[in-house]
């Protein structure tokens, strides 16, 4: 579809976050925020989106970061792009869920530009790193003209494409705790290609075994419910148990027949998602578990 099919709207280029918020305030719903644009551009081209302002942060200043503290943990601002998490050492090392998360979504040319934070405001039910945010505990800091507020990742998604961000909010930063001693997660993606594809099925799971006893364990779910969403049930069979195969096969087993809810598409039927569920689950606990 060519350029002239985009509908007109007013576009805004805004130097500071202050600049930002005041035309957030003063367009409410008739404004987008563009900042990757990998989500955004093909919307607009679509006809999906039709906002009369579009609000570019290209030139806004200090919101393209990565930092690490070992008590405070990982925290990463709204413009940082995928590949540079992707990349980054201790996201790697330390964070296995959230680097397969990035890695796993579209392609190298995508990621050099799109951004986390673009991926969960978008809010498909298959974003690649929504699962992995879930278990890691993930909290998103919003800011408005009113102030901040901090709201963790499992109250942030709402329904298809919504979110909790009201419409003069932008999201400005993820927050993500630092990992326990003896921890470890991993997130598994199962799409009909190798890469540009939403996943049919995504699962991410983070344990914390002592002593071969779970500790803890958390396990998050895409693509097969109206939101990504964790899997508590199956989490609190794990916890207190030494991590056997039967074990992981019933936990398995249990989240695909009772905490998801997958649809019959033109990519997969209902049943296979769902047995596709059993299997990625399986193998995120056993790659979290791998190294502990």
């Amino acid at each position: 579809m060519s350029i002239a099919s985009i509908p007109h709207f007013e576009y805004h280029v805004p130097k500071t976050l202050e600049e930002v918020l005041t035309l957030l305030d003063n367009y409410r719903d008739e404004a987008r925020i563009i900042a990757g644009g990998t989500d955004v551009i093909p919307k607009l081209k679509g006809g999906v989106l039709k906002p009369k302002h579009v609000i570019s942060l290209k030139e806004v200043r200090g919101l393209k970061y990565i930092d690490w503290d070992c008590d405070t943990g990982l925290r990463f601002g709204a413009k940082t792009p995928i590949r540079v998490i992707e990349n980054n050492s201790i996201v790697k090392s330390q964070y296995r869920a959230l680097y397969e998360g990035a890695h796993s979504i579209a392609s190298t040319q995508v990621r050099n530009i799109g951004t986390i934070v673009g991926n969960i405001c978008n809010a498909v039910p298959s974003a690649d790193s929504a699962p992995a945010l879930l278990v890691l505990g993930a909290k998103i800091k919003i800011l408005s003209s009113n102030g901040v507020r901090i709201v963790p990742i499992e109250e942030f998604f709402t329904g298809v494409c919504q979110t909790v961000v009201a419409s003069n909010e932008l999201v400005t930063e993820v927050q993500i705790p630092a990992m326990e001693k003896n921890a470890d997660s991993f997130y598994y993606k199962t799409s009909i290609r190798r890469a540009l594809d939403l996943a049919l099925v995504g699962v991410a799971a983070k344990l914390v075994v002592e002593d071969g006893i779970c500790k803890d364990a958390k396990i998050a779910l895409g693509a097969v419910a109206i939101t990504p969403k964790r899997a508590f049930g199956g989490e609190e069979m794990l916890i207190g148990k030494v991590l056997t195969d039967d074990l992981i096969n019933t936990v398995a087993n249990y989240v695909s027949q009772n905490e998801c809810r997958p649809i019959t598409d033109i990519r997969a039927t209902a049943d296979y998602r769902r047995n596709l569920v059993r299997l990625l689950t399986r193998d995120a606990i056993k790659q979290a578990a791998a190294h502990l």
